[in-house]
């Protein structure tokens, strides 16, 4: 009897541990499901510890595991959604370290000029845009260069046209045309008249007019001069709603969300937004309408920083869809419109060495500002005297703050450099910004702007700024250039212009570095490369899914490379059949 209870007894503490225990196993199982998987595709993770796979997994927004297959296939459940990519290629997402965000959108609304192949095809499309607006409304267009045009326009200044032949086409509305690189506006008589520009207007600091030899304005206005324009235009523009602003700038961040996805980018950092847009971008997170991940330069003036900077640092906001930890100043201009600050003058206008937009007096203060309250610092600087006195701004901050270590501060562009200085950015841990596309699509007028022997030391040295240490990140200064990925890493990995001719081939990246600048470098360069940046569990599921490996077809097949799905926080965000 005894030995009859202690057998009961025992099977009941099994049965009371089955009870308890199995139901652990099934909750256990139920874990091990994904919610998303892709298999059956060459995954390139960015991750030295398992650099290729098969397929991968997703449980929530992070990525769950990665491996074969069949390894992959034990983790599908009832709601899993399965994707077979059938051999396509997975990479992390793009990160798009340098882009105009709201531009992009913006740029989708004006005329688009990036296509012209020369100076009256541009004033036809104005002409053709004046005649669905009233006589007084304001016209937009971006994108023109004069140094693509087919041929210059006759007459000229600095390859630049006279208003003259748009102000006689289109009298009776001012006309605002940005240049390519931002950098310059050229516009008709009706924009100077509401300006009140005439021969006695002087260049403002940091700008420039540009006239003829009889001091008669062109209609170019370069850097800060840009400013006496648009001043009016604001005025114009000030009688609008609060609610019509908000409005206007919610449907520059949808167009630019639509193209991120669409070009198969996961991650942009903005170069550059003020404050008060940046509570708009806060409020389109809230409402969960922002697809893509924003990282967010602060463009605004130091008296604002000083005020309010506190109550603008964002990390990881709205599940990782909005971070801003970063101030963005300008040194100087751009090669194309002779902004950029040299340390000798250009090779095709004498006197001239480029402007200095921002005083150093003015940048020493912003960088106290960031390294006191923990921002990067992030300042576009393009010729070699702007990127030296960036780099002397930065180190005199870094000696005055000893104690503050792992600072990323970058340079945006980096494009031209004196021999001495490329040592400098791995020595103090600066970060080259860099877009592979410029050194392209600027290489035709390089060496008219700078000479052989300055374009050869010092122009886009991406090999000799990694072989020193640096860590460079990548990106397309979109709207300036197409935000498309797939171009850009061509670019990087070829370096050819259009007409086929390489720019300096010793320069080039392979292409695993290209794809790291546009990866886990960029992560790095934000900070993120511990959520972001490579297929490793644990991380953000953020993927690009193409249709042919980049890293291994030929040179020129690279650029027909279609992007299949775009894949933000495990969510398919755009799929190239519409589904």
């Amino acid at each position: 009897m005894r030995r009859s209870m202690q057998i009961f007894k025992i099977l009941g503490i099994y049965l009371t541990a089955v009870l308890i225990i199995a139901p652990l196993f099934t909750a256990c199982s139920i874990d091990d499901k994904a919610d998303l998987v892709l298999i059956n595709a060459t995954v390139i993770t960015v991750d030295d510890t398992k650099p290729e796979a098969e397929a991968v997994a997703v449980k929530g927004d992070t990525i769950f595991a990665v491996g074969t297959t069949e390894e992959i296939k034990e983790m599908i459940g009832d709601a899993t959604q399965v994707i077979d990519l059938e051999g396509a290629t997975v990479i992390p997402g793009f990160i798009e370290s340098h882009a105009h965000f709201l531009s992009v959108g913006k740029a989708k609304t004006h005329i688009d000029l990036r296509y012209a192949n020369n100076w009256d095809e541009i004033v036809y499309e104005v002409l053709r845009a004046s005649e669905n607006i009233k006589p007084g409304e304001w016209i937009l267009g971006r994108g023109w260069h004069q140094e693509k045009w087919e041929s210059a326009p006759d007459p000229n200044v600095e390859g630049y046209p006279y208003h003259t032949i748009l102000s006689n086409a289109v009298p009776l509305n001012p006309v605002v045309l940005t240049h390519a690189s931002g950098h310059a506006i050229l516009v008709n008589a009706k924009a100077m008249e509401l300006a009140g520009i005439n021969e006695n207007t002087p260049n403002p600091d940091g700008g420039r007019i540009v006239r003829d030899s009889l001091g008669i304005a062109l209609g170019i206005f370069e850097e800060n001069a840009e400013n006496l324009i648009l001043d009016k235009y604001d005025e114009a523009m000030a009688n609008r709603t609060e609610q019509m602003v908000k409005d206007e700038i919610k449907n520059y961040i949808r167009l630019a969300d639509e193209e991120c996805l669409a070009k198969g980018i996961t991650t942009v950092y903005d170069a550059g937004t003020p404050l008060d847009t940046i509570d708009i971008i806060k409020e389109v997170v809230d409402e969960e309408m922002l697809g893509i991940r924003l990282n967010v330069m602060i463009s605004d003036t130091n008296k604002k920083l000083k005020e309010r900077i506190k109550d603008y640092r964002f990390i990881g906001y709205g599940n990782d869809h909005l971070t801003v930890r970063a101030i963005k100043k300008f040194i100087d201009g751009a090669l194309g419109s002779r902004g950029a600050w040299m340390l000798e003058e250009y090779s095709d206008l004498p006197g001239h060495t480029g402007l200095n937009t921002d005083p150093i007096y003015e940048m020493r203060e912003t960088a106290d500002i960031a390294i006191a309250n923990g921002f990067q610092l992030c300042t576009h600087a393009i010729g070699d005297k702007g990127n030296r006195e960036t780099l002397n701004v930065y180190e005199r901050a870094f000696k005055s703050n000893l104690d503050k270590t792992d600072l990323r501060w970058r340079i945006e562009h980096a494009q031209h450099l004196s021999a001495r200085d490329i040592p400098r950015f791995a020595e103090l841990g600066i970060i080259p910004s860099m877009q592979s596309c410029h050194c392209t699509s600027d290489a035709p007028y390089v060496v008219k702007r700078l000479g052989e022997e300055r374009a050869e030391t010092g122009a886009y040295v991406w090999r000799k700024l990694m072989n020193t240490g640096a860590i460079i990140c990548n990106g397309t200064d979109a709207p300036v250039e197409d935000i498309d990925p797939i171009k850009n890493y061509y670019a990087a990995v070829t370096r050819k212009t259009a007409d086929g001719l390489e720019f300096y081939p010793d320069q080039k990246m392979t292409r695993e570095e290209a794809l790291k600048s546009y990866t886990i470098n960029g992560a790095y360069a934000a900070f993120q490369e511990n959520i972001k940046g490579s297929i490793t569990p644990g991380k953000l599921a953020d993927f690009t899914v193409l249709s042919q490996d980049i890293t291994t077809v030929p040179d020129e097949e690279i650029i027909n490379t279609e992007i299949v799905y775009t894949i933000v926080g495990g969510k398919v965000l755009y799929d190239r059949n519409g589904e």
